[in-house]
């Protein structure tokens, strides 16, 4: 077995696909065939099963690809201390978000870092919170921004967003200073579904009410303008939220809610070196976040 077996097995398993795993590593779909093919040859077994609609690891397969996954990590750390030894840090790090992070928080982090370690390069994976914490789990991505706190990972937090109500700007609610959840959940209420739902049902379960929801939506562009369309009224956060915002108002909702922002990883003590310069920077810059 080499290393480049394992990478071309960790690539299928990640992509579901022998074309796709072959354009994330360069390499042609023959090729990656070519070489599980030769990796199942050597270990007598079948690692996957082949359909139309792609290829699916068997239960040999699945034991298998973790090991492979932590063999190349390790060589990835033995890389990363000789390099950090040296003076010169060089990894690429795999970094998981979600779209409001991304767009508000992550950009300001990753300038920072390029200006701190220029030869270290980033890949951004982006997905629900859920998709997030199972990437980081089974190594997938190396770090994850994530709700916090979290019983099942480790790591840093970094930033608490608030929720506001957005409601129509002609709604009789509109000129309140702050608004409810009794009071919201009277209302036709719209539920965003990125991962915030989790949140807000229970605020609302917690303080014994149950939101009359009329409509789940994922996209926070859509939900806004549902709401300034009239359908209805919602609870978002603050970093989903456009600086140029449609005909809505934004309210302050009473008692206070927020979501606490962190950075996951699965061991905090055996995170590589660069994984460490990273929630190093990430924790360094958090109160301009």
């Amino acid at each position: 077995m080499t290393l480049f077996q394992m990478e071309v097995l960790v690539a299928v398993t990640n992509t579901g696909s022998f074309t796709r795993a072959g354009e994330q590593i360069g390499l042609s779909q023959s090729g990656v065939s070519h070489t599980i093919g030769a990796l199942e040859k050597e270990l007598g077994i079948f690692l996957f099963t082949r359909s139309r609609s792609g290829v699916k690891l068997t239960e040999a397969g699945e034991k298998i690809v973790s090991s492979a996954r932590t063999i190349l990590e390790n060589v990835s750390l033995i890389k990363q201390v000789a390099a950090e030894s040296s003076g010169h840090l060089e990894a690429t790090i795999r970094i998981a978000s979600f779209p409001s992070v991304t767009a508000q928080l992550l950009p300001k982090l990753l300038k920072s870092m390029q200006s701190h370690y220029p030869h270290m390069q980033t890949k951004l994976y982006e997905g629900s919170y859920q998709e997030i914490k199972e990437w980081v789990r089974s190594g997938v991505v190396d770090v994850g921004f994530h709700v916090w706190p979290d019983d099942e990972l480790e790591g840093v937090l970094l930033t608490t967003d608030a929720l506001h109500a957005v409601v129509p700007a002609n709604h009789p609610l509109a000129k309140e200073p702050s608004l409810t959840l009794e009071q919201l959940a009277r209302e036709s209420f719209l539920m965003p579904m990125a991962g915030c739902h989790l949140l807000i049902g229970a605020a609302f379960a917690n303080a014994g009410l149950t939101p009359n929801v009329s409509y789940e939506i994922a996209d926070n562009t859509t939900i806004l303008a549902m709401v300034e369309s009239g359908v209805g009224v919602t609870v978002v956060p603050s970093l989903t939220l456009p600086a140029q915002l449609p005909d809505v108002a934004v309210i302050e909702i009473t008692p206070p809610l927020s979501r606490q922002i962190g950075l996951a990883v699965r061991s905090l003590r055996e995170a590589p070196p660069a994984v460490q310069a990273f929630l190093r920077e990430a924790e360094r810059i958090a109160p301009t976040l």
